[in-house]
C-alpha cells in the first residue's frame, strides 16, 4: 500500500497486532470453510493429514470480501498522520485514508485536533476500495449530511436560526449557516441599503428552500425579525411607527421591525376621499393593532378607534396622536366590556 503521494507509507509496511487478530476474527469462518472442503475432498478412508499453509491462508484473506461500499458509514480509529491526511483502522484488508479536506467542515490547520489518534470516530467512504484494498474516508461529508437533515428540522419546525454574513453581491449577502453556505436576497433583508455593511454582522433569519441535493440554502431575514416581532405584539396594543408607503386601499406603518397596514375604513369613523390629504411618507404615527395574522405576518392598525367622535381624525388629528396612549386605554376597556 502506497500514501497518496505515491512514497510508501510506515503504515503500509507494518501491521498492528489489533489489526492482524481483526482480519483472522473476519475471516475466520471463510478459513473454516477452506479447511473443511479441503478434508472432505480425501477419502473416508485415506488417513493422510490435510495441509493448510499459510499461503492458503493468505488467498483466503484476498479473497475475503469486507464489503465497504462509497456512502456507507464506517466507525474507525486513527492510526497515524500523513503530511496531506491520515490513515484510519476500520477493520479492512488495508488501512483507509482521510484527506486533510475531508477531515471537518471547516479548514483543518492540526489533524489531530479533528482526529485524535487512537479515538473511535465515524466517517463516510467517499471512494471505493482500489487495488490495495483502501478507501478514502470523509468527516466533512459526514458532518455536512447531519447538518442538512438539522436544517430541514429547523425549517419544517419554521425555527429561525442566527447566521453570520460572509460576503456579498448584486443580489444579496452568502451567510455561513453551522457550516454551510447560505444566500439571504436583498429583498429579505431588514437592512438593504448598504450591504457591505454587513459583512461580519450575525443576522436571525428563518428557511425559504433547503434543498441538499442542489446544494441550496436560501433564508430571509425579514421573516425571522418580523416572526420575532409578532411574538412580542397583541390585539390591542398600542403602536408608534411611520408611514413608509401611501396606497389608494390604506397606509403602510413600520414599527419594530415590522409592517402594519392601516387601512381607509380603520383611519376614521367618517368617509376618507384621499388618503395623501391625510398622510405623506416619513410621517410620525400611532395606531392600535386590531387584528393579528402570525401565519401570514399581517397586522391590521387603525386609528378611528382612538377617536372620540366621528371625523376627529381628519379634522384633529394631532389632538388625537397626543392622546394616544389614554385613547388606547379607553378603547381596549370598551373592547373588554363589549366581549363579556
Amino acid at each position: 500500500m502506497k500514501s497518496p503521494d505515491g512514497k510508501p507509507s510506515v503504515a503500509s509496511e507494518r501491521d498492528t497486532l489489533e489489526q492482524v487478530v481483526l482480519r483472522i476474527i473476519a475471516s475466520v469462518h471463510l478459513i473454516i470453510f477452506t479447511v473443511q472442503s479441503h478434508m472432505t475432498s480425501k477419502s473416508p478412508r485415506s488417513q493422510a493429514t490435510p495441509s493448510f499453509s499459510m499461503d492458503d491462508f493468505a488467498r483466503a484473506l484476498e479473497q475475503h470480501d469486507y464489503g465497504f461500499q462509497s456512502g456507507q458509514v464506517v466507525r474507525g480509529k486513527v492510526f497515524n498522520y500523513e503530511a496531506n491526511g491520515a490513515y484510519v483502522d476500520i477493520g479492512g484488508k488495508s488501512l483507509a485514508f482521510v484527506p486533510t479536506e475531508e477531515a471537518a467542515l471547516r479548514r483543518v490547520t492540526d489533524l489531530s485536533a479533528v482526529l485524535p489518534l487512537n479515538e473511535e470516530q465515524e466517517f463516510v467512504i467517499i471512494r471505493d476500495q482500489d487495488a490495495d484494498g483502501q478507501v478514502t474516508l470523509s468527516r466533512r461529508r459526514l458532518e455536512m449530511n447531519r447538518i442538512w437533515e438539522e436544517v430541514a428540522d429547523l425549517q419544517n419546525s419554521s425555527q429561525s436560526v442566527q447566521v453570520r454574513v460572509t460576503g456579498t453581491n448584486k443580489g444579496g449577502v452568502t451567510v455561513d449557516v453551522r457550516g454551510l453556505r447560505g444566500f439571504i436576497p436583498r429583498s429579505h433583508l431588514v437592512e438593504r441599503n448598504d450591504l457591505e455593511a454587513l459583512k461580519g454582522q450575525t443576522l436571525t433569519a428563518s428557511f425559504l428552500e433547503v434543498d441538499p441535493n442542489r446544494n441550496k440554502l436560501i433564508l430571509s431575514n425579514r421573516m425571522a425579525t418580523r416572526a420575532a416581532s409578532m411574538s412580542n405584539l397583541e390585539v390591542g396594543q398600542l403602536i408608534e411607527g411611520k408611514v413608509t408607503s401611501i396606497k389608494p386601499f390604506g397606509v403602510f406603518v413600520d414599527f419594530s421591525g415590522t409592517t402594519g397596514l392601516l387601512h381607509i375604513n380603520q383611519v376614521s369613523n367618517r368617509f376618507i376621499e384621499s388618503l395623501p390629504s391625510l398622510f405623506e411618507v416619513g410621517q410620525p404615527i400611532q395606531a392600535m393593532i386590531v387584528d393579528l395574522d402570525a401565519t401570514q405576518g399581517r397586522v391590521s392598525l387603525s386609528t378611528k378607534v382612538l377617536e372620540n367622535h366621528p371625523g376627529e381624525m381628519v379634522e384633529q388629528m394631532a389632538t388625537v396622536m397626543a392622546e394616544a396612549e389614554a385613547r388606547a386605554e379607553k378603547a381596549n376597556k370598551k373592547r373588554e366590556r363589549d366581549r363579556a
